[in-house]
């Protein structure tokens, strides 16, 4: 188990999700699990929330380190395929954040 995880909290709108679900799966996460110290994703859907504003999508990276998401190879994986042209334009909102594990 990671020291950290990375949340990450999308919306997209509903025209966009096959799309969004296809390229997320089949590149962003695999590129972004050759990042050193990027150990796992597990992605999940909102089903239930209690509130109207609660983001739809979260991925939940386990990283060695906090700084993993800043660095030039995330960013440099993070940038390939589909998902700067035919995702990132479209996301509505998108929340990140870095933490740490306490027990």
């Amino acid at each position: 188990m990671a020291d950290y995880i990375y949340v990450v909290q999308l919306d997209i709108p509903p025209e966009f999700e096959k799309e969004f679900n296809r390229v997320y799966d089949t590149q962003h996460v695999p590129n972004l699990l050759t990042v050193p110290g990027v150990r796992s994703c597990t992605r999940y859907k909102l089903e239930v929330a209690d509130t109207k504003d609660a983001v739809r999508y979260i991925a939940i990276y386990e990283i060695d380190s906090p700084d993993i998401p800043q660095s030039a190879a995330w960013h440099r994986e993070s940038d390939k395929g589909d998902w700067v042209t035919k995702i990132r334009p479209h996301v509505t909102r998108r929340i990140r954040g870095a933490y740490r594990r306490i027990n």
